[in-house]
């Protein structure tokens, strides 16, 4: 009777055990990628992408409507609630309540300065967040839409002028409420967070 060759013992295969090696992908396949990256922060981008976009495109169309210095219903500011709410053309060489005028250079290079510190600081100031991508979304809008101004013209163009009784708030654009906003609801925000 022919004897069957002494074959080694098959060790029994952990089937789940290889399959998840097998299934199981390698460190590298876990690093997002550049495009992954930006798109954790595409609240942000978006936000400061429309903020940028409806800035420039009212200073557009302010200076197609009225000629640069219009101030005052005299000289040819739009009404749109008489004594309280005007549309206007000028410009402001310094920040919000023209702080630092004529150091248009200055505030364009503090301006850059302060969107490369959010940009190498954005895991310290949690800006995955949401709350803090609305905030930063808002901010890093506004710098960019008066930056563009600065270069451009030298100045900032600024169109809403409203009036409460004597009082006359400063000249503001679309850009400035953006940051004011984005500052405000951070700092709310930081106040509100556990400590």
């Amino acid at each position: 009777m022919p004897t069957e060759p002494n074959l080694p013992a098959q060790q029994p295969v952990n089937e789940p055990a290889a399959r998840s090696e097998l299934s199981s992908p390698s460190p590298i396949a876990h690093r997002p990628s550049g495009w992954d990256r930006l798109l954790a922060y595409r609240l942000l981008l978006g936000l400061a992408v429309t903020i940028l976009v409806l800035d420039q495109l009212t200073k557009s169309w302010i200076a197609t409507r009225l000629p640069f210095g219009t101030y005052g219903e005299v000289a040819g500011a739009i009404p749109v609630v008489r004594g309280f709410f005007y549309l206007v053309h000028v410009g402001n060489t310094g920040a919000a309540w023209s702080m630092l005028t004529g150091k248009s250079v200055l505030l364009a290079g503090l301006a850059a300065a302060t969107l490369a510190a959010i940009f190498f600081w954005r895991h310290a100031l949690g800006l995955r967040d949401r709350v803090a991508q609305v905030c930063f979304g808002l901010l890093c809008g506004g710098i960019v839409g008066n930056l563009v101004d600065r270069l451009r013209h030298g100045h900032v163009i600024d169109f809403i002028d409203l009036h409460f009784g004597s009082y006359v708030y400063p000249t503001f654009n679309v850009a400035d409420s953006g940051i004011c906003v984005g500052v405000v609801l951070y700092l709310i925000q930081s106040l509100k967070a556990p400590k």
